[in-house]
C-alpha cells in the first residue's frame, strides 16, 4: 500500500471548533459568554454533528450552514440566551474559524513529500472556501471537497466515494484523517488508510470498524508516511 493522497476532515481536525465561542466571549459585549461558553461550544458542536446525521438518515439534506445554524438556536436557548446580535455575531465567528496551532507547518511537510492533499468536510462550499482562506492554508490544498456534491452527510459511503473518483486512486492509496472517532472509523471501513486525531483521549467507538491509526495530534502526520 502506497499512500499517495491525504485527506483530511475540516471542522475539529483542521480548524478550532471551539473558537467562535471562546472569540465571542472574550470580545466587549461578550459578557454573557465568559463563564458558559465552553458548554456552549460543546452543545453547539454536538448538536451539529447530531442533526446532520438524523438528516441523512431521514433523506432531509440542507447545507451545513442551515445545520449550524439550527444546532447553534439549540444551544442558546439550552444556555437561556436569547440575543439575535450574538446569535449573528457567533455565526460569523464560525466562517473564519482559525486552524490548530500545528496545522501549517504539518501542511508544509507533508506537501515536501509529494503528497496530494484535500479536505472532504460537512461543510458547504462557500463555508470552507472561507475558512480555508482564513487560515491561509489555501495554497498546501490541491482541493476542497464539500458533501453538497452528493447531498448526504458523512459516514455515508457516497461521501468517501467522492475522493476516490476526484483523485482516481484506489482507497488503499489514501490517508484519511479526522478528530472524530466515528468518522475516521467509517473512512477505514471504507478502505481507507484513517488517522483518528484523538485530542481528547477519548475511547474507540464500537463500530462496524476502527481508524487505523490514533494520534494525538496532527504533528504526527507526516511519520505515518
Amino acid at each position: 500500500m502506497t499512500i499517495t493522497t491525504i485527506v483530511f476532515d475540516a471542522y475539529g481536525t483542521l480548524f478550532d471548533v471551539n473558537a467562535a465561542a471562546r472569540a465571542a466571549a472574550e470580545e466587549p459585549g461578550g459578557e454573557a459568554l465568559a463563564e458558559i461558553w465552553p458548554q456552549l461550544a460543546r452543545d453547539w458542536r454536538h448538536k451539529q454533528l447530531g442533526y446532520s446525521w438524523l438528516r441523512a438518515t431521514a433523506d432531509r439534506h440542507v447545507d451545513f450552514h442551515a445545520v449550524t445554524g439550527d444546532a447553534l438556536d439549540w444551544a442558546m436557548e439550552a444556555a437561556g440566551i436569547a440575543d439575535p446580535d450574538l446569535r449573528f455575531r457567533l455565526m460569523k465567528l464560525y466562517e473564519v474559524l482559525p486552524a490548530y496551532p500545528e496545522v501549517p507547518e504539518m501542511l508544509k511537510a507533508v506537501k515536501a513529500k509529494e503528497m496530494t492533499t484535500a479536505i472532504l468536510s460537512n461543510g458547504s462550499p462557500a463555508m470552507l472556501d472561507s475558512a480555508v482562506a482564513s487560515a491561509g492554508i489555501g495554497a498546501h490544498l490541491d482541493a476542497v471537497l464539500s458533501v453538497e456534491q452528493v447531498g448526504v452527510y458523512k459516514p455515508n459511503r457516497a461521501v468517501y466515494e467522492m475522493v476516490t473518483t476526484r483523485f482516481d486512486c484506489s482507497p488503499t492509496n489514501v490517508l484519511f484523517v479526522s478528530a472524530n472517532g466515528w468518522d475516521a472509523a467509517a473512512a477505514a471501513g471504507h478502505g481507507f488508510i484513517s488517522a483518528w486525531i484523538n485530542r481528547e483521549a477519548q475511547p474507540v467507538d464500537r463500530l462496524w470498524s476502527i481508524p487505523t491509526h490514533v494520534l494525538p495530534e496532527l504533528s504526527h502526520i507526516p511519520d505515518l508516511l
